[in-house]
């Protein structure tokens, strides 16, 4: 039969302490996520050396390629996912602070911030496609190896992290069905900030993105 009796251990000293269960270790949930988000940015930061190694060989290409995107698209892109990074902290802090109906609230706000921003990549990739941008197709195979290579890394590394803002929303949700059945609340949030944290490591990487992709162009 349960009890609700915790459980003691004594150190070397004779003082007591309780046992704590792993579900509810605070500094271990924190730790393990963040080995995980170290992962994520050694899989990014393998990606980013390759695109320097190649714009160090290739810098003409590359500029010639990237005047071919959307600056403005992609400016825009990259303050909506400010603002949403801003709306996921302060849901965090609502939750803190037991205000329960704006923390979803902002969490809401994130998620159709999300949204938006995968709508305006599916805009922007579908103007590439009808221009015949695109891997494996004709019009970019007749381009220099460089352009080629920009727009290969540019479809892998754009659209991993649009991965990313996918799993995003997937765990947003499941953070909002949390919080209805009172598992995640003002004393037990560490889900929600791990949340918080990937969400701003999905911001970060794009922050790098933007300007590698979009911005060398204006130097051309």
């Amino acid at each position: 039969m349960k009890t609700n009796t915790p459980e003691i251990i004594y150190d070397k000293e004779g003082n007591p302490h309780e046992i704590v269960d792993f579900n509810d270790d605070y500094t271990a949930s924190k730790l393990g996520f963040w080995l995980f988000l170290f992962t994520e940015l050694m899989l990014f930061g393998a990606m980013f050396l390759v695109f320097a190694f190649f714009f160090y060989k290739m810098p003409d290409d590359f500029q010639t390629a990237s005047g071919n995107l959307n600056i403005l698209l992609g400016g825009l892109n990259t303050f909506i996912l400010l603002l949403s990074t801003y709306f996921m902290g302060i849901a965090l802090i609502h939750l803190r602070e037991k205000d329960i109906d704006k923390c979803k609230k902002s969490i809401y706000i994130t998620i159709a911030l999300a949204f938006v921003f995968l709508v305006i990549k599916y805009i922007e990739w579908s103007i590439e496609i009808n221009h015949g941008i695109y891997p494996d197709s004709e019009i970019l195979n007749s381009k220099s190896n460089g352009e080629i290579l920009f727009f290969g890394l540019y479809f892998t590394m754009t659209g991993f992290h649009g991965i990313h803002i996918i799993a995003g929303i997937a765990l947003m949700i499941w953070v909002l069905i949390l919080i209805n059945k009172k598992i995640v609340n003002d004393k037990k949030y560490v889900i929600l900030e791990n949340i918080s944290l990937y969400w701003d490591l999905v911001h970060l990487v794009w922050v790098f993105l933007f300007p590698l992709f979009y911005i060398i162009g204006l130097g051309g």
